[in-house]
């Protein structure tokens, strides 16, 4: 068969509903000044769906230091990746600074969240490990084990139990191989807002010989007395192996790092594909993640506002009647029964009259008939922005149970 032919006749979960659902749920644009309001196909909304946690974004000092780096740097310096031509003293300087906040000897800059992630799982094991690892694990995760050529072994979700046979089943090949075993797991899982259970993982190294990698992208900067994430909200951060942060989420930027001990990043530093064969951040970012981290470290109000607005939020909710799962973090789920259809059609109510923008996730994402719709809010969200939602999903929810919301919406709006 025609490699193409199979792709015309199979678009995929996602782009099977192109042709109707592109430019409004899926690639839809949000436009104008990156704030709690935003504007979406000429009307402003109420924004609930930028990962913009502490509100750096459009933060002032932020904003200057991000112009000022673009003025006397541009976007091409340093030319090259880290290793050959792309390496800098504000490199090294942000790594440090990384370090020191994190409280782990070393630490590396990644050009890119997703891909470093990947890259790292890649450079830690050989086919003589196994990797043991979360089922609810980001796709950047779930990717980089799949790359794996030795055995690797899901968990289901949290579950410590069953974590327990995994190790046991992993110790088991490496007595063999003579290889060791590499344990991933979240900080935050993205999409439940729950924690992973680190203190209970930490605990098992009594019992089995393994790594642990933690990936804190929603928890760098938001977890934690600090702010250094999940693993200093549960006690354990020294017991994290190899900690992955992203700017992506706290710090409103692109880029990662990874911290822990200096033989494991050192060892990083030369062996991750992913940075060796592409370009290093370009000095505007790593300029604009230094203020960036300054800020995080020195105005706690930050972090503390952010929680203002999610516990005044996610209290609400559950007030209101509303299942938030198990969420522990500003990461807030909000999960209703329903078909696709009337998922489509409270999007497009919410959207339309409401003039609220959330992200809705259906299946396969979730299971069959239930719909969450994921609300991230914001150091910069207000209370008010917290009442009218709670008031307008209330709305929705009444709606949702009478089954005015059956049917085809896409015909009635389009």
């Amino acid at each position: 068969m025609d490699i193409f032919e199979k792709i015309k006749n199979n678009r995929g979960p996602l782009g099977q509903h192109s042709k109707k659902a592109q430019g409004y749920f899926i690639f839809p644009k949000l436009e104008g000044e990156i704030s709690n309001k935003m504007m979406f196909r000429g009307q402003e909304m109420l924004v609930w769906s930028v990962n913009n946690y502490l509100g750096l974004a459009n933060h002032p000092e932020v904003r200057k230091a991000d112009a000022d780096a673009a003025a006397k740097w541009g976007l091409a310096y340093p030319m090259g990746a880290r290793a050959m031509t792309g390496h800098t003293n504000y490199h090294e300087q942000l790594e440090n600074e990384l370090s020191d906040f994190m409280q782990k000897e070393d630490s590396y800059l990644l050009n890119f969240g997703y891909q470093g992630m990947l890259s790292a799982i890649d450079a830690l094991v050989d086919r003589h490990d196994v990797i043991v690892y979360d089922s609810e694990s980001h796709a950047c995760i779930l990717d980089g084990a799949r790359l794996h050529q030795g055995k690797r072994f899901v968990f289901p979700h949290n579950n410590i139990e069953n974590l327990e046979k995994q190790l046991e089943r992993a110790t088991k090949i490496t007595d063999k191989t003579g290889g060791g075993i590499l344990l991933i797991t979240e900080g935050v899982f993205g999409m439940a807002g729950d924690q992973g259970k680190l203190k209970e993982i930490v605990a098992l190294k009594d019992k089995f010989e393994f790594r642990l990698f933690v990936d804190d992208a929603h928890g760098f900067g938001t977890i934690g007395a600090t702010g250094m994430g999940t693993g200093e909200e549960q006690g354990v951060h020294d017991q994290i192996d190899v900690y992955f942060g992203t700017f992506a989420k706290s710090m409103a930027l692109i880029g990662g790092f990874l911290s822990g001990n200096e033989n494991v990043i050192e060892f990083l530093r030369y062996n991750l594909r992913s940075q060796i064969f592409a370009k290093s951040l370009p000095m505007p970012l790593v300029i604009g993640a230094l203020k960036r981290l300054e800020l995080l470290r020195t105005k706690p109000e930050l972090r503390e506002n952010l929680w203002i607005i999610a516990n005044t939020l996610q209290s609400g909710l559950r007030k209101a009647g509303f299942n938030l799962g198990d969420t522990n973090t500003q990461v807030t789920p909000v999960i209703l029964k329903g078909t696709l259809g009337e998922a489509t059609n409270i999007t497009l109510e919410l959207r339309e009259k409401y003039k609220i923008f959330c992200s809705i996730v259906v299946y396969p994402v979730v299971p069959k008939d239930v719909i969450m719709l994921r609300l991230i809010p914001t150091a910069i969200h207000t209370l008010e922005d917290v009442e009218y939602t709670i008031k307008t999903f209330t709305e929705v929810q009444e709606k949702l149970s009478k089954g005015e919301y059956a049917g085809d919406g896409i015909v009635k709006w389009f």
